[in-house]
């Protein structure tokens, strides 16, 4: 165990010093092509800084208000026979729109049901397996000043349904 902490400790910078010696052994200007792409990724991350304060502000309000907890009340009934906490639908919905607020969410319903619950590892295991598709298409689309977007959404959507129903047969 000591032996893969120790390698994943190493990796970040095996990476950085071997990217460095090729560029160097192709007789590259590493550091002025380091200093383009931090200007590219700067330019990157002002373009797309208004979409992620809008999504970020959006989910922080309506967490806050509360939606979250009443859709999820709202849907009690039927995810009770299914066995389900209402924050798990919470949980869903919330991360279709930010990882870090569904982090925060889980570490809410580790703190109600613990970590080892069955709520737990569903959580935990709904977080790994689904990405924050509104935020990862809008940032990316965004980015690259994509507007049709065709089926994106659609196949987005069902990869994120499929990843929660495998964790609820996971779970279960």
């Amino acid at each position: 165990m000591k032996l893969i902490l120790f390698l994943s400790n190493c990796m970040i910078p095996l990476i950085i010093f071997l990217v460095i010696g090729v560029g160097l052994s192709m007789k590259l200007d590493v550091f002025d092509l380091f200093l383009e792409g931090a200007k590219e990724g700067l330019k990157t991350v002002l373009g797309i800084l208004p979409t992620l304060i809008g999504l970020l502000t959006a989910v922080g309000a309506l967490r806050a208000s509360g939606i979250f907890d009443h859709i999820g009340s709202l849907f009690e009934p039927v995810l009770s026979k299914l066995s389900l906490a209402p924050e798990i639908l919470s949980l869903v919905a919330i991360k279709m729109f930010s990882s870090t607020a569904a982090t925060g969410l889980m570490l809410d319903i580790f703190t109600r049901y613990g970590p080892d619950s069955e709520t737990g590892w569903l959580a935990a295991l709904i977080l790994s397996s689904t990405e924050s598709c509104i935020y990862t298409m809008s940032v990316y689309f965004m980015s690259q000043k994509i507007t049709k977007t065709r089926w994106t959404l659609a196949g987005a959507l069902t990869a994120a349904l499929a990843g929660v129903m495998m964790s609820m047969l996971l779970t279960w």
